[in-house]
């Protein structure tokens, strides 16, 4: 297995001329349940990318931010959640969740489709006002909006995520074995080295089926890092099944401390050498590591944003 591989096919070597919809739509899709977060992916893979293009690619709707993989909310191009979504949409979970919170609708989706058709983004809280629901209800109402392709989050709004109603539902992709067959190619152009172990996984699918629809053999052009640093829940690090390549096993607990929280990591030749703050600089796990370089351009990133 070749971190040069990897580091490449994650566009961490920072490469010419991507924009922001470039990013997502290689990647397949970024982790965004933190928004600052996810932001800084797009940081550490571009050198010219700011806050405000990726607040302009969700706006226009070239990016939407929606549960995906694991169910878990993520960046993903428009064009590919039809058949995205047609494989990670789940809503067992979600339903059971809004049992838990006391969410005892006949009609649920209608419950949240009256509080939100033609309003316009809206907050948890404009949402709790208006239905007289606390807690997590109202997220667990709009995700089930969602895994029926009508409703995703839209853009920020003082640092608060908002919720949108979509005039045009999402046309969930019907032929499984052909969203299979471009979720296995798509995910292995961003993974190098990876498995249907490490598909699975990332994806929350049967091994099976991912098995299945695994393609052939896949090269991949090799890169350099010297040293980046990455956000909490990184596509580096949730990428594949197991992190052993790139993090050390008596590193882990630094960077997982347990808890679902994840540390924001540096990278030096692939490898995680230490985890940092914006506040604090970083905290190598072996030598000293000079990350002023690095804080800069998350300063230079981070001071255009608009609603973060």
């Amino acid at each position: 297995m070749s971190l040069r591989s990897r580091v490449a096919a994650q566009l961490l070597h920072r490469p010419d001329g991507l924009d922001v919809g470039d990013v997502v739509r290689h990647l397949l899709a970024v982790q965004a349940q933190d928004l600052t977060s996810a932001h800084l992916a797009f940081r550490a893979r571009s050198a010219t990318l700011t806050v405000a293009d990726v607040e302009a690619a969700q706006a226009s709707g070239e990016i939407v931010r929606t549960w995906g993989p694991r169910g878990t909310l993520h960046f993903m191009a428009a064009e590919d959640l039809p058949w995205l979504l047609s494989l990670t949409t789940r809503r067992t979970g979600t339903l059971r969740r809004l049992a838990e919170e006391g969410v005892t609708a006949a009609d649920p989706v209608a419950l949240i489709r009256g509080a939100l058709e033609g309003q316009g983004p809206l907050t948890k809280a404009q949402l709790e006002e208006s239905l007289g629901i606390k807690g997590q209800g109202i997220v667990h109402l709009v995700a089930l909006a969602a895994s029926h392709g009508l409703a995703v989050l839209g853009p920020a709004r003082l640092g608060k995520p908002t919720y949108v109603w979509l005039d045009v539902p999402i046309a969930f992709e019907k032929d499984r074995d052909r969203a299979l067959a471009e979720l296995a190619v798509r995910y292995r152009r961003a993974h190098a080295d990876a498995t249907p172990e490490d598909l699975a996984a990332w994806s929350g699918l049967a091994l099976g089926e991912c098995r299945k629809a695994w393609p052939g053999p896949a090269a991949h052009d090799e890169a350099t890092v010297p040293l980046r640093l990455l956000p909490a829940f990184d596509e580096y690090l949730m990428g594949w099944k197991s992190r052993a390549p790139i993090l050390p096993e008596k590193h882990a607990r630094k960077v997982f401390p347990g808890g679902g929280m994840l540390r924001a990591v540096v990278l030096t030749d692939g490898v995680v050498a230490g985890t940092w703050t914006r506040g604090g600089g970083a905290e190598p796990f072996g030598g000293p590591l000079d990350v002023t370089e690095e804080l800069e351009d998350v300063r230079r990133f981070l001071q255009v944003a608009t609603s973060g």
